[in-house]
C-alpha cells in the first residue's frame, strides 16, 4: 500500500477556524478521490500544549499532538494565522511559541506554508527572508513594515517560492491546498477534489485577492469613498486626476494628497486597478470580445488591456478567461 503524505497543521489559541479546517478538508477529500490504491494524505493538527484549542470564533478543536511531538517525516507543514481588530486597527497575531519552534527548524518538511496571517509567523521565524510572499491584504503592510527583508506582494491568492508557500486571506488556504494536491497527484485529481467540494472554481495563484471596492472602508458620506464608488461604477468616464479632483472641488495636487492618505494609492494607479477589475468581471461573465471589453472597462485598447493584465496579474486576458470563465 502506498504511504500517505503526512500533513501537519500548526495552530494556536485564537487561530482562524477555516485556516485549519479548510486545507484539512481539501487533503481529506483528495485522499478519497485517489482511493485506497492511491497515496493520499494523513492530516494532523499540532499545538503548543496539545489538547483543546479555542479558535477565533469560539469553536473548539482537538489537537492530535504537541509541537514537541512533531517528529519523524513531515511532508507538508502548514501554519494557521489570526487577526485581531480593535476599532480601525487591524493586526496580525504572532504567537512566539510557534515562531520560536519554527525557528528551531525541526522537523524539516519537504514543503512549508502559511495560511492567511500565518505568514507573519513564518517571517518572524526567518523563513521568508529574501522570498516573495503574500498574506491577507489587511495585514500586508504590517508584514512589509515588520520584515523589510521579505518581498511582500499583497495581490495574489497564493505564492510559491521554492519549498515555501504563502497564501492570502482565509479561504485562499483551500486554493493553495488544491495547488499542492495538483503538484502531488496531477490536475485531474485536484479538479475532481474541487468538484466534490462544490468549490465554485479552482483559482490559480495568479488571480488577484484584492477587490477595489474593499480598499476603502468608510462611512457612505466620506467624499473619497464616494469618488471610489463613482470610479468603480463609471470606468469608461474621464477618470484623470484632474477630472476626479474637479468632482470634489479640489485642486489636483490637494486631491492626490488626500486620496493617497485615504487609500494608500495614487489616483492613476487606483483607476487602472478598478478598470482591470471591471475587465476581469466581463471576461468571467460575458461573451464580449477583447476590443469590446477594453472599451467597456475604460482601458481603451486591446494593447492596454494586455499590458495591464501582464503587469498586474502575470497572464493574458484570453488565458484569464479560459481559467476563470
Amino acid at each position: 500500500m502506498p504511504t500517505p503524505r503526512r500533513v501537519v497543521i500548526v495552530a494556536f489559541p485564537g487561530a482562524e477556524l477555516l485556516d485549519v479546517t479548510g486545507p484539512a478538508e481539501v487533503f481529506s477529500v483528495a485522499t478519497r478521490v485517489t482511493g485506497p490504491d492511491g497515496a493520499g494524505y494523513r492530516v494532523q493538527m499540532a499545538t503548543a500544549d496539545g489538547g483543546e484549542l479555542v479558535t477565533s470564533g469560539g469553536m473548539r478543536l482537538m489537537s492530535d499532538l504537541t509541537l514537541e511531538e512533531v517528529d519523524g517525516r513531515v511532508d507538508t507543514l502548514l501554519v494557521a494565522g489570526a487577526i485581531t481588530q480593535d476599532g480601525q486597527r487591524v493586526e496580525a497575531v504572532v504567537d512566539r511559541t510557534v515562531s520560536d519552534w519554527l525557528r528551531r527548524g525541526e522537523p524539516r518538511p519537504r514543503r512549508i506554508g502559511s495560511i492567511c496571517a500565518g505568514a507573519h509567523l513564518l517571517a518572524d521565524a526567518g523563513l521568508l527572508e529574501g522570498l516573495r510572499a503574500t498574506t491577507h491584504w489587511l495585514t500586508a503592510a504590517q508584514l512589509a513594515a515588520d520584515h523589510p527583508e521579505v518581498d511582500v506582494d499583497p495581490d495574489p491568492i497564493f505564492i510559491r517560492s521554492g519549498r515555501v508557500w504563502t497564501c492570502a486571506g482565509v479561504t485562499s488556504g483551500m486554493d493553495m491546498a488544491l495547488a499542492m494536491v495538483a503538484e502531488d497527484h496531477g490536475q485531474a485529481v485536484a479538479l475532481a477534489t474541487a468538484r466534490m467540494m462544490v468549490m465554485y472554481m479552482k483559482r490559480s495563484g495568479g488571480q488577484s485577492q484584492f477587490s477595489v471596492p474593499l480598499s476603502v472602508q468608510a462611512p457612505p458620506d466620506d467624499p473619497v469613498e464616494a469618488v471610489c464608488r463613482w470610479i468603480a461604477e463609471h470606468p469608461r468616464e474621464d477618470l484623470s486626476t484632474e477630472a476626479l479632483a474637479a468632482r470634489m472641488h479640489l485642486s489636483a495636487r490637494h486631491f492626490s494628497r488626500l486620496f493617497g492618505r485615504r487609500t494608500g494609492s495614487t489616483p492613476a494607479s487606483y483607476v487602472e486597478t478598478a478598470r482591470l477589475e471591471a475587465a476581469r468581471r466581463l471576461l468571467e461573465e460575458s461573451d464580449l470580445s477583447l476590443p469590446e471589453i477594453a472599451a467597456a472597462s475604460g482601458l481603451g485598447s486591446v494593447k492596454t488591456l494586455h499590458r495591464s493584465f501582464q503587469r498586474q496579474l502575470g497572464t493574458t486576458p484570453a488565458e484569464y478567461r479560459r481559467r476563470f470563465r
